[in-house]
């Protein structure tokens, strides 16, 4: 008798153990992955909202241009010093120009 409760105790612990371990990797999951990826999905929606004529900006093919006027999904570029002017959509901006220390 005293054999099948210390069983029936025995495997509601290993349960308890599954269920701590289950939580353990779904945080992991969430505070290496998920939560990093909304913060940086927040950080550039920020960055498209505040885009202002003059900034130096790089698209994401790479093409770099100073933003010359703002709309509300679109922003115009000119890219080169002889006037040239394209149209792109904001989510198509991927960062600001840095530039180099000196």
């Amino acid at each position: 008798m005293q054999t099948i409760l210390l069983q029936a105790q025995g495997g509601q612990s290993s349960m308890i153990y599954q269920l701590v371990l289950w939580a353990g990797i779904i945080g992991v999951f969430y505070f290496f992955m998920i939560r990093p990826q909304q913060k940086k999905q927040k950080d550039q929606k920020k960055f498209l909202e505040e885009l202002k004529k003059g900034d130096e900006i790089v698209t994401i093919g790479g093409l770099h241009g100073t933003v010359v006027s703002v709309y509300e999904n679109t922003v115009t570029v000119e890219v080169d010093g002889k006037g040239t002017k394209l149209k792109f959509e904001k989510s198509s901006i991927s960062r600001k120009v840095s530039t180099p220390a000196a």
